[in-house]
């Protein structure tokens, strides 16, 4: 029996962290504020605690609400905590690199879990290697462990900034350690996202702000790009790292990785979504009967569509919510079951109709084909795409799980060769202007990583090391 995922179409990001500081129920607030960001991840959950002078773990391969339930979480005692929902960009889906990742050295415990990925984790690793260091994972957050504790004995403030000068690429990390501290580190260029929040007096980490409305607690701010924030029973200070100049905010977050109800640098992302589709309604508008997402990831693009255009907006393919990570396809000779399971479209509402779906991406083209496929067996007349990025044609070594250009169907295939591969009467991507614009941000460009579309990477990094064996979050 082979096991499918139901969404093979879109791109995943790595992971969700959440993190609080001297709260009764610091285990108990974690798991709900994981279960916000599920999202995320969902092939790894975890849950460390500190408590009595050490660290304590739980984690497994799953769901939050397959990792944990009330007996695991009465296990883990402590009012300050991290945890972290995963999912593997390189492979490796197995137990021993889910985080968060524990070490204990000179009789003291640390804990890090990690959103995000280091573009130099091969080169730091052999040099550890090289240096006497052994590996339990093929994780690079347990490179910055290993570069901590090498640290260390010139105190908390001083390991913290002398490991993070040597890392390069995408990361947010929230840290325990045995003393107590809670600790949020976001990289130079701020690619993912990670906020301070505050529920009756007492600190709360996220990577997104719809994790912090789950337990009640509000929003303080953003940390900054390059902070390193220490939390303490004392209060709060924050180190920082040199001014790359420039912001790298990952422009995918926005596209299809955060959840809508979440304000994410310095941005709400349902109002984004909304605004990349009315700029796709203007950049190429056709006649058509209505518009229509493939549910959820082009829900409030197609909205944002609908309204600049003035036409119609219909929910016309249903979602199945009860298909869960993985299921078991019957037989090979059902291979469409994978997606036909997941969405089932409104045979009456299409018939004949003049279809315009809105996608957020088109990365491998597989599933795009098969949904279309599927309106045009029920009897659709036209159906048109518009997809609120531009085309993705390059590989992201940031923490997107594309990492060679192969894997990306507009890298191979012009826009007429797209249309047909993908049985559209036309096809239109938003332009990366209209993209921008679309982020109502002030001089976007030095603001938003856009190389997944333009190929101009903000961090270099080492195109023969990076590939589908390189090390993972």
């Amino acid at each position: 029996m082979e096991l499918i995922h139901p969404a093979d179409d879109h791109p995943r990001e790595a992971c969700g962290v959440f993190g609080v500081m001297d709260h009764p129920e610091a285990a108990r607030l974690t798991y709900f504020g994981l279960y916000a960001l599920q999202h995320r991840g969902q092939e790894s959950a975890g849950i460390a605690t500190f408590h009595e002078g050490d660290i304590l773990v739980h984690k497994n391969m799953g769901l939050v609400s397959e990792v944990f339930g009330p007996h695991s979480l009465k296990n883990l005692p402590g009012r300050t905590a991290i945890g972290q929902v995963r999912y593997s960009t390189t492979g490796g889906s197995v137990l021993a690199n889910a985080q968060p990742f524990v070490v204990r050295h000179r009789k003291r415990s640390y804990a890090v879990a990690h959103n995000g990925n280091l573009v130099n984790a091969r080169e730091l690793r052999n040099e550890l290697e090289a240096s006497g260091s052994i590996f339990q994972t093929t994780m690079d957050t347990e490179i910055f462990l290993h570069l901590f504790v090498k640290n260390l004995d010139d105190g908390l403030d001083q390991a913290l900034l002398r490991t993070v000068e040597k890392l390069k690429g995408a990361y947010s990390f929230v840290m325990l350690t045995s003393e107590g501290e809670l600790v949020g580190i976001k990289d130079p260029h701020s690619f993912r996202p990670l906020c301070l929040g505050k529920l009756n007096g007492n600190y709360v980490l996220a990577s997104e702000t719809c994790a912090l409305d789950l337990v009640g607690a509000e929003f303080v701010r953003e940390l900054s790009a390059g902070e390193i924030l220490i939390i303490t029973a004392d209060g709060t200070r924050s180190l920082h790292m040199p001014d790359p100049g420039r912001r790298s905010f990952c422009i995918f977050e926005f596209i299809y990785f955060a959840r809508p109800d979440s304000n994410i640098f310095g941005h709400n992302v349902y109002t984004m979504r909304k605004a990349m589709g009315a700029h796709l309604a203007r950049e190429m508008p056709v006649e058509a009967d209505m518009v229509m997402p493939f549910p959820d990831s082009g829900n409030y693009a197609a909205l944002g569509y609908s309204e600049a255009s003035g036409i119609p907006f219909e929910m016309a393919m249903i979602r199945n919510h009860y298909v869960g990570r993985t299921f078991i396809q019957p037989s090979q000779s059902m291979r469409d079951f994978g997606v036909r399971v997941k969405l089932n479209p409104v045979k009456d509402l299409l018939r004949g109709k003049r279809v315009i779906v809105v996608e957020d991406s088109i990365i491998r083209g597989t599933t795009a084909r098969i949904r279309v496929r599927a309106l045009r067996d029920i009897g659709a007349k036209e159906v048109h795409m518009r997809v609120s990025c531009p085309p993705t044609k390059f590989p992201c070594p940031y923490g997107i799980d594309f990492s060679t250009r192969g894997e990306l169907v507009a890298a191979q295939k012009d826009i007429p060769e797209l249309t047909d591969f993908l049985g559209l009467d036309s096809l239109h991507y938003l332009s990366l202007p209209g993209l921008m614009d679309s982020t109502g941000s002030a001089d976007p460009q030095n603001r938003f990583c856009a190389a997944c579309f333009d190929g101009n990477y903000p961090v270099d990094f080492d195109e023969a090391g990076h590939s589908k064996t390189c090390l993972e979050s």
